[in-house]
């Protein structure tokens, strides 16, 4: 019972989808980030649904690539995209540490944020429209939500909690980090090898893709904010889902070109 309400905190906190009311417990929070790939899974298995779906109905590539552009933050309620604005209008500032996680912590959305989050859009439409969706290219993608997941997590286990990020830390604290970084450990390492597996190059220049916005984060994190935090982890994850697509797109189309 327990792994059920764990699996229903992780989507309750990480997706838009519809979960049972739980009160939060250290018993169910303990593994919730090893739960969190789960929410990649099932967001690959919504672009396979809108890719399938674009098929059957010979829509637009247009079309398709809204879709397919709209998803993440359909799926997952825009969580991500929070933190993704949150952060560059924190790094935008310029400022010592304290004051970046000042930034993170205000409601409001600077100019910055718009900015960022309307080149984001843009660019990752673009991506969408241009990706070839063959059964190889989508399985890479599904693979790749879970890898973005399995490193969030990861390195929430791993990297210091910055001072005043409270949702981060209670499911830093919550967690078994040794039994559950264990586990994402495992869960990357498999995904890695999936994404070679199914994608041979496409999905070697994923991983690394993944690999260098990793290094990235782990940067920016201690540098700029002293710690990670729920925002640096959600601006993290959206750039490495964004940087893995733009690298399998680059490799399909070289792949045509030679």
């Amino acid at each position: 019972m327990w792994v059920l309400e764990t699996v229903a905190v992780a989507f309750s906190m990480y997706s838009a989808l519809p979960m049972p009311r739980l009160d939060w417990s250290e018993r169910n929070m303990r593994y919730a980030l090893v739960a969190f790939p789960l929410v990649g899974a099932a967001l690959g298995f919504a672009w396979w649904g809108v890719c399938a779906l674009s098929g059957a109905l010979a829509l637009p590539t247009l079309l398709r690539g809204a879709l397919l552009c709209a998803l993440p933050a359909i799926v997952t309620g825009g969580i991500h995209l929070d933190g993704y604005a949150d952060t560059h209008d924190a790094l935008a500032s310029r400022t010592s540490p304290e004051r970046k996680q000042e930034i993170l912590r205000d409601p409001h959305c600077g100019a910055f944020a718009v900015i960022r989050l309307c080149v984001y859009f843009i660019a990752y439409f673009a991506l969408c429209c241009a990706l070839e969706p063959t059964a190889r290219a989508l399985r890479c993608v599904s693979v790749g939500f879970v890898l973005s997941r399995s490193l969030s997590g990861l390195l929430l286990t791993r990297l210091p909690i910055a001072e005043g990020s409270s949702l981060a830390r209670s499911f830093a604290n919550a967690a078994d980090k040794r039994r559950a970084g264990a586990i994402l450990s495992v869960l990357l390492l498999a995904a890695v090898a999936a994404m070679g597996w199914f994608g041979g190059l496409s999905g070697a220049a994923m991983a690394l893709a993944a690999a260098l916005a990793t290094w990235r984060y782990i940067r920016v994190a201690v540098r700029e904010f002293g710690g990670t935090s729920g925002d640096l982890a959600g601006w993290f994850l959206v750039k490495a889902e964004f940087w893995m697509l733009a690298a399998l797109v680059a490799v399909q189309y070289a792949e045509k070109a030679l």
